[in-house]
């Protein structure tokens, strides 16, 4: 009797958990449905996008209908090359790509509706720890980056602005970005230029001392931004103004809470990193006046950026403003 009753008892789970079980997927199902999907394509995974990941993780984007899948794509040019081939729809990376991709003759090219940093978020990590002084880079290999990239670009204006002819420095361009730290660890360079949490993680295991911030030193630009092709902007403005609306929810919190609880939110998105870690480097972020305050590009900064490329001889002449640039901030 007794055996029979357990029969019968698990059967009625079975046949409850069937039925539960459906209604939960058709109401998941349903869930997703109403979510507009928006493939992000970021050109690296640092807490100098904490706005970014705040507003991920706090569910600003899905109370805006949308639902965000970041896919990590080294270099801006690979970056712009997934939004150009359709393969993403927005892209996170250097607007300077966007600029190439327009001075290209590209017909349907790149817009770029919204920014998140205003300056570099690299720092210079060296082998000794020492009172860093910009003239100890003369005559020193830095492991820099791609050339013509936002984090090349801003390292010349930095150079410059401490009274340095980069003539005076070996500047290598000749390791991928994803691959810095690790040829650095391999005996490369005597200083490179990295983002959080490399710089720390390089620190925590002795292998390198953080010495300077190369933003501090470069001066303002709309360092990282996100735009999408022209066809896309004017077909589905409405998504980009969802999508604006979300990120300046994680840029206002971000600077209304303190680097705990900003730690606290974004950890999930870095989980191979400690609390106390991720506390520390969102506050070096802070300190070093990271982000824009809205998600708004100025004419002025981004002029700033064109003159850093056309110092660089990596471009002619202004590239039009209006044309490059639809800002979809609200105020």
């Amino acid at each position: 009797m007794k055996k029979k009753i357990i029969e019968i008892f698990v059967g009625i789970v079975i046949i409850v958990g069937i039925f539960v079980g459906y209604h939960f997927w058709q109401n998941r199902n349903r869930d997703q449905e109403d979510f507009v999907h928006v493939r992000l394509s970021e050109v690296t995974h640092s807490a100098f996008y904490a706005p970014l990941y705040v507003a991920i993780e706090n569910g600003y984007f899905k109370e805006e209908g949308l639902d965000i899948e970041l896919l990590l794509t080294s270099g801006a040019d690979k970056v712009a090359a997934a939004v150009l081939s359709s393969d993403v729809q927005i892209g996170f990376a250097g607007p300077e790509s966007a600029i190439y991709v327009y001075e290209g003759n590209e017909e349907d090219y790149l817009v770029t509706f919204a920014g998140l940093t205003k300056r570099d978020g690299q720092f210079i990590v060296g082998r000794n720890d020492e009172e860093f002084d910009w003239n100890h880079l003369k005559g020193k290999e830095i492991l820099v980056g791609r050339m013509g990239g936002m984090p090349a670009l801003n390292f010349l204006t930095a150079l410059k602005n401490a009274g340095i002819d980069p003539s005076e420095v070996h500047l290598n361009y000749s390791v991928e970005f994803a691959a810095l730290s690790g040829s650095f660890i391999a005996g490369m360079g005597d200083y490179v230029n990295l983002f959080e949490p490399n710089a720390t993680k390089l620190e925590k295991e002795e292998l390198g001392h953080v010495v300077a911030s190369i933003g501090e030193k470069a001066g303002s630009v709309p360092y990282t931004a996100f735009y999408t092709k022209l066809s896309y902007f004017q077909e589905h403005q409405d998504i980009l103004e969802k999508f604006t609306r979300a990120l300046e929810k994680g840029i206002s919190y971000t600077f209304e809470h303190n680097e705990e609880k900003i730690a606290k939110v974004i950890l999930p998105q870095f989980p191979d990193s400690s609390i106390n870690d991720l506390i520390s480097i969102v506050q070096r972020y802070k300190e070093a006046d990271s982000w824009l305050s809205n998600a708004f590009i100025s004419e002025d900064i981004y002029k700033n950026l064109e003159d850093m490329m056309i110092e660089a001889e990596l471009l002619d002449d202004y590239v039009p403003y209006d044309a490059l640039v639809r800002n979809l901030h609200h105020e």
